[in-house]
């Protein structure tokens, strides 16, 4: 068994098989290199759509961010447009403007005086205020 010498044949069959194996390798190695390039091309393109997925995902946070900021400057703004137009029915009526020209200009009617008291909640505030 250590020196055996075999020969092959050497007739059309043998050729024949021997050239159906170079093309089945080949068809092999060919193949794998097809396999190899669409497996490549599917992870770049997982790749990809996870990129994709996940930028969508923060500018879609972002936004739902920015939608609850201007949802609460709304409230604010509707809060702000009742109250203003309280204010307007309040400015139709005579004693509403007669009582603010009173307290706010120190505007007087005839034969009243019209005394300015400090306000004790402003007082108290300053004093706790030390520089």
């Amino acid at each position: 068994m250590l020196g055996r010498n075999i020969a092959s044949m050497d007739n059309a069959y043998i050729k024949q098989q021997s050239v159906k194996e170079k093309v089945l390798a080949r068809r092999r190695k060919l193949l794998f290199r097809r396999l190899a390039l669409f497996g490549v091309m599917a992870v770049l393109v997982s790749a990809l759509l996870v990129s994709t997925l996940v930028s969508r995902n923060a500018q879609l946070a972002a936004k739902k961010e920015q939608k609850a900021k201007l949802e609460h400057q709304v409230r604010d703004i509707d809060k702000q447009q009742a109250m203003l137009r309280s204010e307007i029915k309040k400015l139709k009526d005579d004693n509403y403007i007669a009582k603010l020209a009173r307290s706010e200009y120190f505007l007087s009617k005839k034969g009243e005086i019209i005394f300015n008291l400090p306000d004790s909640k402003k007082n108290a505030q300053e004093e706790d205020v030390s520089y």
